[in-house]
Formats: structure tokens, sequence, C-alpha cells
């Protein structure tokens, strides 16, 4: 459900809607959050709870909303970030973490959850991306961004622009590689064509800027994967590498640092991309949006993201991302 003074309760009712509407049998939601906290902004939005509440572990081969009694949460104001808030979306988390652990979950969905709330209630995860790697990590894991006219992943994310650099190497950029044209393959079911952007402007220009981090680091993943069969191309500077032309010649940009794909893939597909987490031995997908506590429990939020990500999911579900070919592992 994510954080419950965010948006997430309410996309999670209209998934319900969406799910019972189309009487579609492609997946079944299960709401991992508060019940009491669905109730109210149900209220809010004058949008019915269609789904019984039931206790986690519960069988059930319906939607249902799966309650996860959390504390302190009878006073929380929507829109604001509050410590409760922070550990009871963490709660949601662990609780379907548990059951999919057990075998009883195909996937797991996310909505957004407030790093700064997690952060009040004591907990150190950056977010979701870093909570999931800890408990199904089979060796390295990145974040995707995917939408089907244009795709990311992440050599690094939930770290300041200062650190970036010092987190890359060649290791974990041919891991990141690797785990993109998996992932590719699984989805589209051709061979993915990957461009790897620079991490300095004009990628460096032969050393010009930054400390040949593309010379000494980035480009010698990228023989190491042409080596290994992948079509790769880069690497270039990345304010060339989401023109309409090259989205129409590569089917993902491989990042270095946050915001040189969220922004562009954000700007292209707002509405529709999907967060997913390679690498994982469970599927998980998210929605590519935060908490947008400015228009929380007032019945404004679009569930597209939302909607895109159980789709999403329920396919990698029935397809099982396979295991990316094996590689040195990056102990960062």
């Amino acid at each position: 459900m994510g954080d419950p003074a965010g948006i997430g309760p309410e996309l999670c009712i209209r998934l319900l809607h969406e799910s019972e509407d189309s009487g579609s049998t492609e997946y079944v939601p299960l709401i991992y959050g508060d019940a009491a906290i669905l109730e109210k902004v149900s209220a809010c939005i004058g949008v019915p709870i269609v789904a019984p509440v039931v206790s986690p572990g519960t069988a059930t081969e319906k939607p249902a909303i799966v309650h996860c009694a959390t504390a302190n949460l009878s006073e929380i104001v929507p829109g604001r970030v509050q410590a409760p808030c922070g550990e009871a979306s963490l709660h949601y988390c662990l609780e379907a973490i548990a059951q999919a652990k057990r075998g009883e979950l195909d996937a797991i969905v996310t909505c957004p959850i407030s790093k700064e709330a997690l952060a009040l209630a004591g907990h150190t995860y950056p977010g979701h991306t870093e909570l999931f790697s800890e408990h199904f990590a089979k060796s390295e894991t990145c974040m995707m961004q995917y939408a089907p006219d244009i795709a990311c992943s992440f050599v690094t994310t939930h770290i300041g622009y200062v650190e970036a650099a010092q987190y890359l190497t060649t290791e974990r950029i041919a891991a990141v590689l690797q785990l993109t044209n998996t992932a590719l393959r699984t989805i589209r079911g051709t061979v993915p064509r990957l461009l790897v952007c620079g991490l300095n402007p004009h990628a460096g220009e032969h050393g010009l800027f930054g400390n040949a981090e593309e010379e000494n680091i980035i480009a010698p993943a990228v023989a190491q994967a042409r080596q290994q069969g992948l079509d790769v191309t880069g690497p270039v500077p990345a304010d060339t590498a989401f023109t309409p032309q090259s989205r129409a010649r590569f089917d993902a940009m491989v990042c270095m640092y946050h915001d040189q794909g969220h922004i562009p893939i954000k700007m292209v597909a707002f509405d529709r991309a999907v967060n997913i987490t390679l690498g994982l031995s469970t599927i998980r997908t998210s929605v590519d949006h935060g908490t947008a506590f400015d228009i929380a429990w007032r019945g404004n939020a679009d569930p597209g993201s939302l909607f895109h990500a159980v789709q999403l999911a329920s396919m990698l579900a029935k397809k099982k991302l396979p295991e990316p070919l094996s590689g040195p592992a990056d102990e960062t």
C-alpha cells in the first residue's frame, strides 16, 4: 500500500475496482496495508471498498485486503511525512516478503513510500530496491525503469552525486548490462540493443572532463559485454542518448546515476513507466512516481503507473526471468 499518508491507499482502492470491473483472471490483487486507513481514504474519495479483509497468510483466490495491523496510525495526517507511516509502509512490505518467501505470492508490486518517513522511523533503507535486494538478491541487482517506448537501467541509484563516481566499477557496469539484456529478452522476446551513457559531460571528451571514467571504467565494461555476445554501444554523451532517433534505435539506456535516466523517462512516460528490480529471486515491480503528498486522499491520483506495474508483474511471473550470464560480483 505504500505510505499511508500518500496516494498509495487511493491507488490500491482503484486497482481493486479495476480488477472487479474488468473481470480479468490474469492476476489476483492482494493489498497489503491497513484496512482502517483504506476505509478512511475510501470515504474521502467517494470510492467504496470492493474486497474483503483477510489476515496475513489467509489463503484466497479472490482479490482481498490483507490487513497488516500497525500502531499509531489513527491520528496520522494525510499529506505529511510522519514516522508511524514510515514504520507502517515497511511493515506492509515485510509481510508481503514473508509470504513470497513461502511461495504464496507470484509477484510483489509496491506503491510509493517516503524515504524520509522511513528514516524518521529509524530505518536506513534508501528505497524499495535496497530492501528487496536484501531479501531476494541472487547476486547483483539493479533498478530498471521500463515503458514500451523507453527503458533505463541504473548502475547507481540512491546516493549523492558526489558519491556516484566512487561506486562505478567495470564489474558493476558489466553486471547491469547483463541484467538489462536478460530482462529485455524476457519482456520483448528479442535481442536488445543497449546504449551506455557516459558519466561526464560529452562522455568525458577523451579525458578532458572528469577523471577518465569513460576510458578506464565504462568502456572496458562495454567491451566485456560485447565479448559475451551483447549488442552494446557506448559510452556516449547522455545529452543525446534520449533523442527520438536514439530511442527508436536502442531498446534501453544504461545510466550511471539516478537522474540521468529518471528525468527523461518521466518526461516521456510518466504515467506508463514501471520500476523493476532486476536480479531478484522473486518478481518486484513498482510505480515510477512518489507519494504525491500534495494530492493525498483527494481522489485526484492517476493509477495508470500502478495498473501498468501490475500487468508487467503478472507477465513476468508467468515467464519467470531467467538467470543472467554469470560474471564477477561487485562488492559495493
